[in-house]
């Protein structure tokens, strides 16, 4: 990789790692917590907001509560030394590493888009997912930065909790004044429908997210907080894994605590607290929009990792008052809901009847106390911006405790007193909607102008209750690689609160860290922001007391619980899932099936037999049959190079023809759905084949439309043949073809690989290879029957394609040398038990798998199996007796044709009865599955 950095410094004209980082780094904006050097950058000190006089409603239960004193913001220093953790940090990376940065930053960016990491706000079925941002540089927390900040989240996830069980319980804070009603009943996010409710376990919220920023004063404040199901918590973990790896010496040695062991007391303490009947393990599984949804990456990596069954709505039912799992082996209880979408669509009976995500009758479940939901439905009203400005009184009141980490300044305009305090002060403040669904964002106060300003006073008065606002904080600046320098950023820290048991909680030792854009002050991963690992850095004394303490002598201790045998647990197949691995199979064998046929066609076009017109007639008939060209295409007997263009043309058309385009995008789709079943390098591949395909076929796409632009209103055939130039255009575009269908197939190959040694060989993957043999017995055998229809079989150059179709080109010459006759294309095709290509095999194979999927007593034929026609009675002398030949060879029907198409029903019947007995048939009505 060339070196952009060398000509920006010289390594021996520095004295050390930190001087050259100082170099190569500017000093934050001007007011701005500086974190490279661990201090307030230079310039004058950002305009404070001042505290309005305290309204009366709030004095109405207790004394107003004054704003935290705030210590006076250090000295801007002058000089470049960094702060002690980021000294550690470029020493470990020593000055030679700064020239590898970039090519470190290269390594990130592909294990991002390998790993097929995406945050994609637009998210749609054909659309190009955006890649996860992740920033080479991680952020630092200090020690004793972090135990003010695990203290002060732990005081306020149980603040929160005591507040939602007070709201839907017994309504004090209303009723002393503590609280304002209007924010509590006149926030959407309130369910009437659970008041009195008591959840399951006894704790309403089990994750809590807060997002904290460092003021230019240096201490941190809590700007905002998220309980409904907020996200972060999968990403955080992937970008953990993929900076340590980037970094790991400095990792290592400054002894950056582990996230782990929060997500492993997470899952324990969410099954502890589940209503589970005691006799088995409780079932929790986490409920996520569907494939669509911007962070579905993150809902399948953490199914994935928790080792939760990820589910959407339609996989789950209710009954008696119960939620089941519908899984191929029937209902199962669920006892535990880790949702991932929020409380509007849980429920359509109860809440948005337009909701197509949620479960119908869940809120029911959850009154009846038989379902965990995480976190508990109508916790919504807590992250509205208004409440951090009640919450230090409430945490007296409720605590008997002083917050010990502050909020930002916040005041809620629904108050007269406060609004007419506030609105002389807009141009220092960030003006926030104090309820969702407005569409308003926030709006920073100095970036308005005087008019903007009087016309948000305007709103403000005559609406006060929907506007909150909230004293402007300059956020910190982190330092970011931007390929040639250090370039500070804004950043915003995101930390997560899980409970571990009732009325426990852990804080995770790190965080997302999300970062602006360059001159923006608001990060936001919604408008293109990015993010960065955290670093929680260890305390040296402590671990090294901790090593101290375990490296000396104990007594011999009993074996430990885990020595026991372990408990097996075999995740469930949803419906839902099991009709997409369904897919997954058919598309992979139809992507593989078209591929391989596009091939032959185009070799046949353009070789030696290109004159045969049966094989032309059987190419025309399949291509058109396996929707290769469409059916008004002039056939390949007619005109052999229009049918030849138009095939290239549609190999990529995801639109008009279902090609081999068509197949992979579909198979993709249907991997998407399932994605928490497929491993890491297996999504890649399906990721990079898709990729690779189409970037290839726009080559010769383009000069197709190059060449049909330059052709006007002529018609193809014309154009070819009147064209000076559209041949060599042609001849160029066939190569190019090849050489793309080539690589598809060398990536299908790997697939298939990966489904036949990669899976567990459970109900899913069953289907999954059901899926391929119901694809490969209907494809071979109708190829067969039009071989024989159109009498190619009996041509040399038809003979040798069928058997290449069948991809049996080398077992055939291995075993029959170079015969061309019709017996042994049907030995070798049809009866051989040996050959997977063969139907035999295929019938056979498929015939056992669905006798594992119905879970038959062994030796019992299920009765799905007897749809298939049985291998073991088909005799050669049978199949040839019926046949003959007039003519050009032509095949008039018999036992072997009679055969052929009894299997291709018996396919078709066969893909049918499983879908009506296995599936949920839960897709739109606007999008198939099966299409």
């Amino acid at each position: 990789m060339e070196n952009n950095t060398q000509s920006l410094f010289a390594a021996q004209a520095l004295e050390s790692p930190c001087a050259l980082a100082a170099a190569l780094a500017p000093h934050a904006a001007a007011g701005h917590f500086d974190e490279l050097r661990g201090r307030v950058s230079e310039g004058p000190a950002p305009v404070e907001a001042a505290a309005p006089a305290q309204p009366a409603l709030r004095a109405a239960g207790s004394a107003p509560e004054a704003a935290p004193t705030q210590p006076e913001a250090p000295a801007a220093a002058t000089d470049d030394s960094l702060s002690p953790d980021w000294t550690r940090f470029f020493n470990f990376l020593g000055a030679d590493g700064f020239y590898d940065l970039n090519h470190r930053t290269a390594n990130l960016r592909r294990q991002i888009r390998d790993n097929g990491v995406t945050y994609n706000v637009y998210a749609n079925a054909n659309g190009p997912q955006r890649p996860w941002a992740l920033d080479l540089f991680p952020m630092m927390v200090s020690a004793a930065d972090w135990a003010q900040i695990e203290a002060g989240i732990q005081q306020r996830a149980r603040l929160l909790d005591r507040v939602m069980a007070d709201i839907y319980g017994p309504q004090e804070l209303l009723s002393k004044g503590l609280l304002p009603s209007a924010l509590v009943h006149a926030h959407p996010g309130y369910l009437r429908g659970m008041q009195g409710v008591q959840p399951a376990g006894g704790t309403y919220l089990h994750i809590a997210a807060f997002d904290i920023a460092h003021g230019p004063d240096g201490r941190w404040s809590v700007v905002s907080q998220r309980t409904q199901a907020p996200s972060g918590l999968g990403y955080l973990l992937e970008n953990r894994l993929t900076i340590s790896l980037l970094f790991p010496e400095a990792f290592r040695e400054m002894q950056v605590e582990r996230l782990g062991a929060s997500y492993k007391a997470l899952v324990d303490g969410l099954k502890a607290m589940s209503p589970g009947d005691g006799n088995e393990e409780s079932r929790v599984v986490l409920l996520t929009p569907g494939p669509y949804n911007e962070t579905y990456f993150e809902h399948a990596y953490l199914a994935r990792f928790l080792g939760l069954t990820l589910v959407e709505g339609s996989d789950l039912l209710v009954r008696d008052d119960r939620l089941y799992l519908k899984t191929l082996r029937g209902l199962e209880p669920v006892h535990g809901l880790l949702k991932r979408l929020d409380d509007e669509f849980l429920d359509p009976l109860e809440l948005r009847s337009d909701s197509t995500l949620g479960v119908p009758g869940l809120l029911q479940v959850i009154r009846a106390g038989n379902v965990l939901v995480v976190n508990t439905p109508g916790s919504a009203f807590l992250e509205s911006s208004a409440l951090l400005g009640f919450l230090p009184a409430l945490s007296e009141h409720l605590l008997g405790e002083t917050l010990a980490l502050p909020s930002l300044a916040t005041w809620w305009c629904g108050e007269q007193a406060v609004m007419q305090d506030v609105l002389g002060q807009l141009k220092n403040c960030v003006i926030k909607p104090t309820y969702p669904g407005s569409g308003m964002e926030s709006v920073i106060g100095h970036t308005l102008s005087r008019r903007a300003l009087d016309e948000w006073a305007g709103r403000i008065v005559r609406r006060g209750e929907d506007y909150t606002v909230q004293a402007y904080l300059p956020l910190p600046q982190t330092p970011t690689w931007q390929g040639e320098r250090i370039s500070p950023r804004s950043a915003m820290l995101r930390v997560f609160a899980v409970a571990d048991g009732k009325g426990s909680w852990q804080v995770l030792p790190g965080g997302l860290a999300r970062l602006a854009g360059k001159n923006e002050n608001m990060s936001s991963m919604q408008h293109g922001g990015s993010s960065a690992d955290v670093w929680v850095l260890g305390d040296t004394s402590a671990n090294r007391a901790h090593a101290e303490h375990s490296a000396a002598p104990r007594a011999e201790q009993p074996a430990p619980a885990w020595a026991a045998a372990p408990l097996r647990h075999r995740p469930p197949v949803t419906s839902r899932a099991a009709e997409n691995l369904f897919w997954l199979g058919r598309y992979t064998e139809r992507a593989e099936n078209s591929t391989r046929l596009a091939q032959i066609t185009l070799q046949c076009l353009g070789g030696e037999d290109q004159t045969s017109q049966p094989l032309l007639a059987w190419l025309t008939s399949m291509a058109v049959g396996n929707a290769l060209v469409l059916d008004s295409v002039p056939p390949a007997t007619q005109a052999r190079r229009v049918f030849e263009r138009a095939l290239i043309a549609n190999l990529a058309d995801t639109e008009q023809a279902a090609s081999v385009g068509y197949n992979l995008r579909a198979l993709k789709s249907a991997a998407s759905a399932v994605r928490e079943r497929l491993s890491q390098e297996q999504w890649h591949m399906i990721v990079r084949t898709e990729a690779d395909f189409f970037q290839r076929c726009s080559v010769f796409s383009s000069a197709g439309q190059t060449q049909t632009q330059s052709q006007g209103g002529q018609s193809q055939s014309q154009s070819i043949q009147s064209s000076p130039s559209s041949q060599p255009l042609l001849e160029y575009s066939s190569v190019e073809a090849l050489r793309a269908l080539e690589s598809a197939s060398g990536f299908l190959s790997a697939m298939t690989g990966a489904q036949t040694d990669r899976m567990t060989r459970d109900d899913g993957w069953r289907l999954l290879s059901v899926g391929r043999l119901i694809e490969r017995l209907n494809t071979l055998a109708g190829a067969l029957v039009r071989g024989f229809e159109t009498g190619s079989v009996f041509e040399e150059g038809g003979f040798n394609a069928m058997v290449a179709l069948f991809d049996s080109t080398i077992t055939f010459h291995a075993q029959y040398q170079q015969r061309r006759d019709i017996p042994a294309l049907l030995d070798l095709l049809v009866l051989d038990r040996d050959n997977p290509r063969s139907l035999g095999w295929v019938v056979q194979t498929l015939r056992g798998r669905l006798a594992k999927l119905a879970g038959s007593a062994p030796g019992d034929m299920p009765e799905l199996a007897m749809e298939l026609p049985d291998p073991g009675s088909w005799a050669l002398a049978d199949l040839c007796a019926g046949m003959q030949t007039e003519g050009e060879g032509q095949c008039h029907d018999g036992r072997l044709v009679e055969l052929l198409r009894q299997c291709c029903d018996a396919a078709l019947d066969l893909s049918d009865t499983l879908s009506r007995r296995y599936f949920s048939h839960a897709a739109s009505g606007s999008q198939s599955l099966g299409a």
